[in-house]
């Protein structure tokens, strides 16, 4: 949906928030949770993420630190830093 991570960071992000989601499909916190861990130890502190259907968000985030992307059709997943 939009990005505005390097590639390579995008690429490995999205997988990660794939297998997330299909690892904890019938749970979002525990997906949420393995995203931001990851994401921490790969790139350092203060990752945040957002897994669910049908909402809206305003955030501030650090530049080339953002992906929002849809998972199976209508399951969103937001991913930003901020420290």
């Amino acid at each position: 949906q939009h990005s505005d991570m390097p590639e390579e960071m995008r690429v490995e992000t999205m997988e990660l928030c794939v297998t997330a989601c299909e690892k904890h499909a019938t749970n979002n916190e525990s997906a949420a949770k393995m995203i931001k861990e990851t994401m921490d130890k790969r790139f350092g502190s203060s990752w945040h993420v957002v897994i669910g259907e049908g909402f809206g968000f305003e955030i501030t985030h650090e530049v080339k630190n953002l992906l929002y992307m849809f998972f199976g059709g209508s399951l969103a997943v937001c991913v930003w830093k901020c420290s």
